[in-house]
């Protein structure tokens, strides 16, 4: 295949991934797995799972940055801003949309009968891909025993980045108990960013407050709120109204979470705003990524480094996990809802090999059609 029909076979396939990944990064991730493991073979099941604990252990966007590993493995540089900038762009029109709406009528409109059927459909997927992940995920008894440890310790409400290197180092103890040895390797930290002073109101600090948080936000895209109601509305630049309404919208509309940055920086500054917020907190991302993606096969083939990235690859589907069961428990809350998921889940491990977006869509109609009864 020739380059640019690699490029343009990326192209397709995150644009229409972000037209449709509803469910937050967990569910995204599931419908890569699907799309460029099982059915399009770009890569092992073993290497994407490398770079779904590596993109876990850098701060940004995690399935975002894993549309970018991905476009990477595919067609080399060109393949991850290729896919990134693909996997974005939906939900950044999408946002806009609704921030200019809002802009004008104060008030998001309503969309809750279209996506009533959505998350529990999403449920499936994710079940689907933790399965498959974890088959490869745990190679033996003791990263069994992390695994399980790892999702108890995130339904208590543990913080997800502690568990990951917390499992990552149990997981070099291990090592180091089996092996007998007394060799250690250092980790460097990825990436020191400092905070940027007050500036001016405008475009410029718009874009630099959202740099720096695209450079430094560890977690979910639910820490993003918290930072931004500390950075703006705190300083009275944005009311808490419209970051809740943000938080709406990052909801509704599918794709990465952190393009409410889009609503966000619309409502400060206009379309300049956005512009400005939506490039911001997006760019460390392909920065990261472009650094990343070379180092993983080189660490894969250091004993102690694979040692702690089985850990942490062990760990990441312990999120996914966690986050299945945090999501059921939020969203399975009546017997319509119960029977999206059961159908869903009947669906996906029945059928194997339909497209992830049949699953959203027809969650998306039955939904719609039972929130009437």
């Amino acid at each position: 295949m020739s380059h640019r029909k690699e490029l343009t076979e990326i192209a397709k396939l995150f644009f229409k991934l972000g037209s449709i990944a509803f469910g937050g990064p967990a569910a995204h991730i599931a419908m890569m797995e699907d799309e460029v493991v099982t059915k399009r073979k770009w890569m092992t099941q073993e290497h994407f799972l490398d770079l779904v604990g590596a993109t876990n252990l850098i701060p940004g966007p995690n399935s975002t940055e894993m549309t970018m590993h991905c476009g990477h493995e595919r067609a080399g540089w060109k393949g991850l801003f290729v896919a990134g900038i693909c996997f974005i762009f939906p939900a950044v029109v999408i946002t806009s949309i609704f921030a200019w709406l809002y802009q004008q009528y104060g008030q998001l409109p309503k969309v809750e009968p279209f996506i009533y059927g959505i998350k529990p459909a999403v449920i499936a997927i994710i079940l689907m891909a933790a399965f498959r992940l974890g088959k490869k995920a745990i190679k033996n008894s003791e990263l069994a025993i992390l695994g399980v440890v790892t999702v108890t310790f995130c339904l208590l409400g543990g913080n997800e980045i502690i568990a990951l290197f917390g499992c990552g180092v149990l997981g070099l103890a291990i090592y180091y108990i089996r092996k007998n040895t007394a060799n250690i390797y250092s980790i460097v930290p990825f990436l020191l960013f400092q905070a940027i002073e007050p500036l001016k109101t405008g475009t410029l600090k718009i874009f630099l407050v959202f740099l720096k948080v695209g450079a430094i936000l560890y977690g979910s895209g639910y820490v993003l709120f918290a930072f931004l109601d500390t950075e703006l509305v705190a300083s009275g630049w944005l009311s808490r109204r419209a970051l809740i309404d943000a938080v709406a919208v990052g909801q509704i509309t599918p794709g990465p979470v952190l393009s409410t940055a889009t609503f966000i920086g619309w409502q400060m500054n206009g379309v300049t705003g956005a512009i400005a917020a939506t490039i911001g907190i997006f760019l460390p991302s392909f920065l990261f990524v472009l650094i990343l993606n070379p180092l993983i096969p080189k660490m894969r083939k250091s004993k102690i480094i694979g040692a702690f990235l089985d850990a942490v690859n062990v760990a990441a589907v312990a999120l996914i996990v966690a986050v299945c069961i945090t999501m059921g428990r939020d969203t399975l809350t009546d017997w319509r809802t119960i029977l999206i998921a059961i159908v869903s889940l009947l669906v996906v491990f029945v059928f194997k090999k339909l497209n992830s977006a049949f699953i959203v869509l027809g969650g998306a109609i039955f939904g719609y059609l039972l929130s009437f009864l």
